[in-house]
């Protein structure tokens, strides 16, 4: 396996850099089933934030990124079914999609509830409120 940083999947996502697209490109082209990439979860909580904040992408559309990265054999998520339903809650949800990944997380963990002093978590990505 190969991990792969967010930077990678930010130039491979945006194709804005004429030097780093092409090479983000070469990687993930390199890619195969018995050797894949590797996305760690932070990897994807920065990915996601990035394309959000920096490059005003709509949800929709990072969410078809996700998908694209899903349906590729030679990709490979930490925590790939948790990934997938924050991905999916954001697609249709107001919260961040790293309030999603954190309340997702902890539920595979097996957590009675997530706690937050985040107002728009705590309503829209299912976690509980301390105030």
């Amino acid at each position: 396996m190969i991990g792969l940083d967010t930077n990678i999947l930010i130039r491979y996502a945006a194709q804005d850099d004429d030097k780093n697209g092409p090479l983000a490109n070469a990687v993930m082209d390199s890619l195969t089933v018995d050797e894949p990439g590797w996305i760690p979860l932070v990897a994807i909580a920065e990915f996601a934030w990035v394309m959000d904040r920096r490059y005003r992408v709509q949800r929709s559309d990072v969410f078809s990124v996700l998908n694209a990265l899903f349906s590729r054999a030679e990709i490979m998520f930490e925590s790939a079914e948790v990934v997938h339903k924050a991905a999916l809650l954001f697609l249709h949800g107001k919260a961040e999609f790293s309030d999603y990944l954190v309340a997702c997380s902890s539920q595979a963990a097996g957590c009675k509830s997530t706690l937050t002093f985040d107002r728009k978590a705590s309503k829209s990505a299912g976690m509980t409120l301390v105030h």
